[in-house]
């Protein structure tokens, strides 16, 4: 991403105040259903339904077939879904992305910062996977726009898939099937071995991490694991002290580390050639933290017995593209190799996580759209309010996005004076500040005005008025 500033222009438009929801089945309503737990359920005072006070249909982009129970989810709040199967190109999201109020990704469609320069209504983005580097959340943070990931939801997905790799590469399954699909029989034990006793080793003990140490265990086997913080492990998992540690004396090594500057190609010539003659290495992480034409020349030589692979540096951007040299230099050497699992980054990709994803990530969108709330957003800070209550009559929500600079809370706060300011939060993060306000008896001529006034203040970025 690029170091040079970056020019996002204040976003002034009444045109970008959100949607009013037709539901009040929130996270709000279920919070305040547990603490009301041993006072009688007669006590609770029930959220009011907040409105925008430009009334503009708020309409959502959901691309690459993100889960129907998230549509659904959308639609019962009134908000009009376009809901699309496969990824969009650079060129198609800036020429359709201008009439969306938000939109929901995975993995292949790239929110770049011409993209968010093209979306003069965009609120919000949703990243319906455990990544968000497909997005530019710096440029979208400066245009007042939070993003929403769900980093966990998948996690005992991948960690099972990684035990059907151990098995299979220990057996060389995937060999002899594809030989049976040559029609060739081949039974053989040499080089086919039981996972009971031998040593898995974890790089990045989070939770696919820890998830993946209680499964071994399951099946018999000793667990390593190295991270760059000390963990309390699970089970007998052991904490080694480097990574060549633990290269050294697993006979699996599996990645779970995120892309970053310090883990690009971190399994490289030097580390392959630390892992023990005939071990395996498994990555279902991110592309980049493997040297990939290292790994075919350790597996060539036989230093490795074999590896499964489900992440890729550059991958097509739709199902049924070729995967080939044109997309990396490498691949058709990679396709050659024996006891080499290559899969289409399905790691996460089941029913279940699928299902969990697009119900964590909508209702983080809803939560944003309806209330203002950013808890759990990766590039802004993380802000939240108890919501409005019917009881309070006329009173407004203000979300007011702004640069992080001395004197705004000084401005808004003079714009809010003559009324009653009930409660209010405010937070930052970088260069980016946001602050949600709930002022009470505001009347309907004085709307406008507060907008304007608030709209005009130095700092402004993006501000919604929600009622």
């Amino acid at each position: 991403m690029s170091s040079q500033p970056i020019e996002i222009q204040p976003r002034n438009s009444p045109g970008v105040v959100a949607a009013s929801p037709t539901s009040s089945s929130s996270l709000h309503d279920r919070l305040r259903h547990s603490e009301s737990i041993g006072q009688g359920l007669s006590n609770v005072r029930q959220p009011k339904v907040l409105h925008p006070i430009d009334n503009e249909d708020l309409r959502l982009l959901l691309l690459e077939n993100i889960s129907q129970d998230a549509v659904s989810a959308f639609r019962s709040q009134g908000f009009q879904v376009d809901h699309y199967t496969k990824a969009m190109s650079e060129d198609e999201l800036v020429e359709t992305i201008p009439q969306y109020h938000a939109i929901g990704i995975r993995s292949k469609t790239k929110i770049t910062e011409r993209v968010i320069k093209a979306a003069p209504k965009l609120l919000v983005i949703g990243c319906f996977c455990i990544g968000t580097n497909q997005v530019d959340v710096h440029t979208a943070a400066k245009a007042g726009i939070p993003v929403f990931n769900s980093p966990f939801s998948n996690s005992r997905s991948v960690a099972e898939m990684v035990i059907s790799e151990v098995i299979a590469l220990s057996r060389q399954l995937f060999q002899r099937a594809f030989e049976m699909r040559d029609g060739l029989w081949n039974k053989q034990s040499k080089g086919c071995w039981e996972i009971r006793g031998k040593t898995l080793g974890i790089v990045g003990y989070g939770h696919i991490g820890a998830q993946l140490s209680v499964l071994a265990e399951a099946f018999g086997m000793r667990v390593l694991f190295y991270d760059v913080i000390n963990i309390m492990p699970l089970g007998s998992a052991r904490q080694v002290d480097t990574l060549p540690t633990l290269l050294a004396e697993s006979d699996f090594v599996t990645l779970h580390v995120p892309e970053l500057p310090e883990t690009i190609n971190m399994i490289s010539r030097e580390q392959l050639l630390q892992m023990k003659t005939g071990s395996y290495l498994i990555n279902n992480a991110r592309g980049r933290v493997v040297d990939i034409p290292a790994l075919v020349e350790a597996v060539q030589s036989k230093h490795l017995a074999g590896a499964a692979i489900d992440v890729y540096p550059s991958e097509p951007g739709f199902n049924g593209a070729p995967f080939d040299d044109q997309i990396n230099s490498w691949a058709s050497n990679l396709r050659s190799l024996p006891n080499v699992i290559l899969t289409p980054h399905i790691g996460g990709s089941t029913e279940e996580a699928q299902r969990m994803i697009g119900d964590e990530v909508s209702q983080s969108l809803i939560r944003y759209l309806n209330y203002g709330s950013t808890v759990g957003s990766v590039n802004f800070p993380e802000v939240d309010l108890r919501p409005i209550t019917a009881e309070q009559g006329t009173s407004i929500r203000v979300c007011h996005v702004h640069n992080n600079q001395p004197g705004v809370l000084k401005q808004v706060n003079e714009v809010l004076s003559p009324y009653n300011v009930e409660k209010q939060y405010s937070d930052s993060k970088g260069d980016v500040a946001y602050l949600l306000a709930d002022i009470a008896d505001v009347s309907p001529m004085d709307v406008n005005r507060l907008r304007e006034m608030i709209n005009k203040t130095s700092a402004n970025i993006l501000t919604r008025l929600l009622a």
